[in-house]
């Protein structure tokens, strides 16, 4: 085995120098996913890449760059990364619209407050009471 003895100073400064800078993009793609792949838009869900026949824009004016970068909404990407589809009903498979988008801290902690005080009031439990285990000296 090979030690390598360093002042705590010089560990400290080698650690340092490998944390990514701030809003910097550590990682590379290569192959297809390259930047200037012209195959990267058969492959990407944003079919974003070199390959891709930008349109013009209908009204003649520019989007936005918020515009430009919001390839999915908050639902879609639920979908996605959690599989939970909130824009279909589970029970009946009809659309689902979203009528309230609750924000303020404050009312999310009275909600939460009172959810968990109706399910911690005895007897309203989803659960049975807890029981102990079977013996098992009485299935010999």
């Amino acid at each position: 085995m090979r030690f390598l003895a360093m002042k705590p100073l010089a560990f400290i400064a080698r650690l340092a120098a490998l944390v990514p800078k701030l809003r910097v993009n550590w990682i590379r793609f290569c192959g297809v996913f390259a930047r200037n792949s012209k195959h990267r838009v058969l492959v990407t869900p944003a079919k974003r890449g070199k390959g891709n026949k930008t349109k013009a824009p209908d009204d003649g004016q520019d989007k936005t760059p918020v515009e430009r970068r919001a390839a999915m909404s908050w639902a879609q990407r639920l979908k996605r990364v959690f599989n939970i589809d909130i824009q279909t009903c589970s029970e009946c498979g009809g659309a689902v619209k979203v009528i309230a988008c609750i924000e303020d801290p404050m009312v999310i902690e009275k909600i939460l407050t009172h959810l968990n005080e109706k399910v911690t009031s005895p007897g309203t439990g989803l659960l049975p009471q807890v029981r102990a285990p079977p013996q098992a000296e009485l299935f010999d």
